[in-house]
């Protein structure tokens, strides 16, 4: 999870208090989600892939889910340095060697993608809403040139269906805009699956998760 704003100085601040030991960070919001997100994977996703995650955060989401499938080989990646290292540190704890150490990848910069190789899974948590609409198209067209045929690009986090969400979704919403114009709740028919459409995806599953949140998968042609 890439819960992070940079403040005037230009050092990143975050949306949460972490603890840490030895340099593993350890997120509330990961705490509180992962439990889940393991559990709808298997309802969701193949149990063995090639996965990419973008915006990784700490690095627990992909611990997690590679402690839980041992079929899965992950590759974190994160802009944010601090970020890497504690996912560098998560790579150094896990008893295997399918959590890898962590890319600097920036879904908003141009052709992120071009060093990498194919992959069967791309997944994307708590991000696209706390980063601008760039890092949404960025993410889609990665996923268009990385993954094969039939494979998923998988989102979790709060969204919008047609303008419509929880309450508290929309007040997340608004709290997330008062910081940065550019971030927000993103909506899945009205923003998600028109950028599908044009990187030659199209959604396949929704779930809805604890805490009005949702998992949002989408398969390449």
């Amino acid at each position: 999870m890439n819960d992070h704003q940079k403040g005037a100085d230009g050092k990143e601040i975050a949306l949460e208090a972490r603890a840490e030991k030895a340099a593993r960070l350890f997120s509330p919001s990961a705490a509180r989600n992962s439990h889940a997100i393991v559990a709808a994977w298997q309802d969701l996703m193949p149990s063995s892939a090639t996965v990419l995650e973008l915006g990784s955060g700490t690095g627990e989401h992909g611990v997690a889910l590679t402690n839980a499938y041992d079929g899965l080989t992950w590759q974190p990646s994160d802009p944010d340095q601090a970020s890497r290292h504690s996912i560098s540190a998560w790579a150094a704890y896990t008893d295997h060697k399918r959590f890898a150490a962590p890319l600097a990848l920036n879904a908003c910069d141009p052709a992120w993608w071009s060093p990498l190789s194919s992959k069967d899974i791309i997944v994307s948590i708590n991000m696209i809403h706390i980063a601008p609409f760039a890092a949404a198209q960025g993410l889609f067209e990665g996923a268009s040139a990385l993954l094969r045929s039939k494979g998923h690009l998988f989102l979790y986090g709060p969204f919008k269906r047609h303008g419509k969400t929880a309450d508290s979704n929309l007040a997340f919403d608004q709290s997330l805009k008062s910081r940065d114009e550019s971030w927000g709740v993103r909506d899945i028919d009205l923003e998600l699956i028109p950028l599908a459409a044009q990187n030659g995806l199209k959604l396949q599953s929704t779930k809805e998760m604890p805490a009005n949140n949702m998992c949002v998968v989408f398969e390449k042609d």
